[in-house]
């Protein structure tokens, strides 16, 4: 007969196919019924961590909800880190965890609905006679709050025969938001108004956006009226066509892209949470633009913003493409519906609005960055050139993700990526470091056919190199690890060793990750010079299936500061 823990796995196999964990006492049995009793994959990571890590990587990557697991006690303790991040942003995974057992807790147990709850993480326990109920339940949370849930076994539970697992229902998922009321009616027409009378239009969208599946129609939005574009750092790509997109807003982008937003009369805003750093910490647009918002929040979330629309994203720019198709430049139609006819006209081809704006700048040459030179004045590498020329190298097909640290700014200003599926920042909602190589377990899983490139400074890296090995298996010859290594915590030297704190502390004696990534099966290449990247480019034109994973080990100069940290620093000081 089934055990209680064969009928979690047996639910969860119906909704996803992709376990990560580390196996322990908690787990042990739930895991036995993944491998023996269901079609799901299950790779082992080194530290619990990297479990719930890898799990939120393979949602960001596809789209598709995934399961880490851990044994109780001190392996649950050791994912709290990475469920604070999936929590803060907004990624939906289950977390199969051992627990104390029914009978109350033991000397090593810990009260592990308190902890999960003290970060944002709901908990469900199963029993002998609802496990499969309850792990349908726990999905739903998932999928409908856009949360990590916690679903706990409990130890003396685990083994306990259960009966055969019964047909249990689909998770019901709540249809996307549509605005609803006269005055979301009324504010619909008012943005589209503002949008057909403005000078200078701009859109902007975020990772809500992406989810929401607004590309197509915010790409019709911004052909019918003229529209520059841009996203936030988490919406890289989102919107369809290149040729009139600023790229990142905020710290990441260019400062001629910048200087162009702060020109617009109006901007509205797509599922975007217009956070301190994609507002460049209040200064993204001109006093005088007038900015409206679109999202699933109950209220805007910034003071900037002048309008508020609470909905889909996809839905709102579909009703905006209607209505900016309707209503005459300055004149609105007096009995217009403000709910649109729904997705056809975002489908369907779409006049430009007569606003030559977007039409008179050269959006090549504002979103250009500095090309840095060769080598720093201290005779290391410049970052800035290293990034350049690794895009230059890179495989078109690629995921990236990245760890937390001073470092961000490179791949986010100098690699393109087609969509925000493919970038990723693992940690930086939590504000977190060392969560970089599981995040290529996961996305190794999500896009089995793409490169994975994970960007990680040496804090980080040193911080979860156990599961250096983990990504080294997981993504083989796809994958691709660059260390900006500039012995140091970079971020920290840069905020508080320029305030004449101790710099001891914030430095790390030089590591070489080369020979790291070789120990555990990896192509390790020490990177002095741009000639030293020509390893790359002849990587790039051999076999996956036969090449090693590359992991390539910059020593770069720490004087070269990013512009986004140059911000920080301004705003601190």
């Amino acid at each position: 007969m089934p055990t209680v823990s064969a009928h979690v796995a047996l639910t969860l196999a119906h909704h996803t196919d992709a376990v990560f964990g580390v196996m322990g006492n908690g787990n042990a049995y739930f895991l036995d019924a993944i491998e023996r009793q269901t079609d799901a994959v299950f790779t082992a990571v080194r530290h619990e961590q990297g479990a719930v890590v890898a799990a939120d990587a393979h949602f960001r990557a596809s789209g598709r909800i995934a399961v880490a697991t851990s044994t109780y006690g001190a392996g649950f303790t050791n994912t709290i880190t990475a469920l604070a991040e999936a929590v803060q942003a907004h990624v939906p995974l289950v977390l199969v965890v051992g627990d104390e057992p029914t009978s109350g807790p033991r000397p090593w147990d810990v009260d592990q609905i308190a902890l999960a709850s003290a970060v944002g993480a709901r908990t469900y326990t199963v029993g002998r006679a609802d496990a499969a109920a309850t792990t349908v339940i726990a999905i739903e949370h998932a999928l409908t709050y856009r949360v990590p849930v916690v679903l706990a076994i409990p130890y003396d539970v685990a083994a306990l025969e259960a009966g055969w697992v019964p047909a249990a229902p689909a998770p019901r998922i709540p249809a996307p938001l549509a605005p609803k009321g006269e005055f979301a009616a009324g504010m619909l027409k008012e943005i589209a108004a503002a949008l057909r009378d403005a000078e200078r239009p701009f859109l902007l969208a975020g990772r809500g956006a992406w989810l929401a599946g607004a590309r197509e129609a915010l790409g019709a939005l911004a052909d019918a009226t003229g529209a520059l574009t841009a996203s936030s750092a988490l919406g890289r790509g989102v919107f369809p066509a290149t040729e009139y997109d600023l790229g990142v807003t905020g710290g990441f982008g260019a400062d001629g892209a910048m200087s162009l937003i702060r020109e617009a009369d109006v901007a509205v805003v797509f599922g975007a949470s217009l956070n301190q750093f994609t507002m460049r910490f209040g200064e993204l647009f001109a006093p005088g633009t007038r900015i409206f918002q679109v999202d699933i929040a109950p209220a805007a979330t910034h003071p900037h913003v002048g309008g508020f629309v609470r909905g889909d994203a996809r839905i709102v720019a579909e009703r905006l493409v209607h209505l900016v198709r309707k209503v005459g430049r300055s004149d609105e139609h007096p009995g217009e519906n403000a709910s649109g006819t729904g997705g056809s006209d975002a489908a369907s081809d779409v006049s430009i609005a007569s606003t030559p704006w977007r039409e008179s700048v050269d959006v090549a040459s504002a979103r250009a960055y500095a090309p840095g030179d060769d080598l720093a004045p201290d005779g290391r590498l410049d970052p800035r050139s290293a990034a350049r020329r690794i895009a230059e190298l890179l495989p078109k097909d690629r995921v990236v993700v990245s760890d937390g640290g001073h470092f961000i700014g490179w791949a986010n200003m100098y690699w393109p990526v087609e969509s925000p599926d493919r970038m990723m920042m693992i940690g930086t909602a939590f504000q977190s470091i060392g969560q970089g190589w599981p995040s290529v377990v996961g996305a190794a899983l999500a896009r089995r056919t793409s490169t994975v490139v994970l960007t990680s400074g040496d804090g980080g890296g040193l911080m979860a190199i156990a599961d250096l090995e983990s990504a080294v298996r997981a993504a083989g010859g796809r994958g691709i690890a660059v260390v900006w290594n500039d012995a140091a915590y970079g971020a920290e030297v840069n905020l508080y060793g320029l305030k004449g704190l101790a710099e001891g502390p914030m430095r790390i004696p030089e590591v070489d990750f080369a020979a790291f990534g070789a120990a555990v099966g990896a192509e390790g290449v020490v990177v002095r010079t741009l000639a030293d990247l020509d390893r790359l480019a002849t990587w790039a034109e051999e076999d996956a299936a036969s090449r090693r994973f590359l992991l390539l080990d910059l020593r770069i100069s720490g004087d070269v500061v990013a512009p986004y940290q140059e911000e920080i620093i301004r705003v601190n000081s």
